[in-house]
């Protein structure tokens, strides 16, 4: 299923710069610009919220209305603040409907592998394929179903079908998924009755082993001492 181009209202800003960008989302604003197709970059201000609830159903391109007049707009760059939490800013490039892009798309691996009866567990390695193809046909979600993964199958981006006049960019062998059998670290435990702990290399000994062993070592210097004859 294609991607449908996003309705998002857009104005002209004049200020620019980090303290009008601020004040522009303090009021619930998304600073922005447009470019390409060798025309002015013009910057731009959007309703932050609902250009975030389009980014966020995976739209990539919008029908951005800018002074009264409609183009297809194609989201190139997503800023987000240090902490990965809010869209900041929004990079949108000029594109036509006859134009090939490139977009991200997220992969989407549906069903359960038979090798998962045989004690094998799916690792997912790749969420998201680089693809190639007309604005109109960008896929929303592309899906694979793993159904008839073994154990130690794996899984290649050659392997996954594309959707129709949509291109895979990545190398086709890169692994996407493998099924796998997961095996538990063994533990090993002390015999029961062991206490003794194991000896740590560059432990200072406490007061009392140290006591104890300059005991012990003047105990045996004394056996190994003749005995001092008596004089007569």
């Amino acid at each position: 299923m294609a991607v449908k181009a996003a309705q998002v209202n857009a104005k002209t800003r004049g200020e620019l710069g980090s303290r009008a960008n601020k004040k522009l989302r303090d009021q619930g604003l998304l600073p922005g610009v447009v470019y390409g197709h060798k025309e002015a970059i013009i910057p731009i201000t959007m309703h932050r919220k609902e250009v975030v609830n389009h980014l966020n159903l995976g739209a990539h391109v919008f029908d951005l209305t800018l002074d009264g007049t409609s183009q297809k707009v194609l989201v190139k760059d997503v800023q987000y603040n240090h902490l990965g939490t809010e869209v900041i800013h929004v990079d949108l490039a000029r594109v036509s409907l006859d134009e090939k892009v490139k977009v991200t798309v997220p992969l989407e691996l549906k069903g359960e592998p038979k090798g998962t009866a045989d004690g094998g567990v799916l690792q997912q390695i790749i969420k998201q394929l680089d693809v190639e193809c007309l604005v109109l046909e960008i896929p929303e979600i592309i899906r694979h179903n793993v159904g008839e993964m073994g154990l130690n199958s794996v899984l290649h981006v050659k392997d996954i079908a594309m959707p129709h006049g949509v291109r895979v960019l990545q190398d086709g062998e890169l692994i996407v998924a493998t099924v796998k059998e997961v095996l538990e670290e063994v533990v090993e435990t002390p015999a029961e009755g062991a206490t003794a702990e194991p000896e740590v290399i560059g432990r200072k000994p406490t007061e009392e082993e140290a006591a104890a062993a300059a005991e012990g070592a003047g105990a045996a210097k004394g056996e190994a001492k003749p005995e001092a004859k008596k004089k007569e």
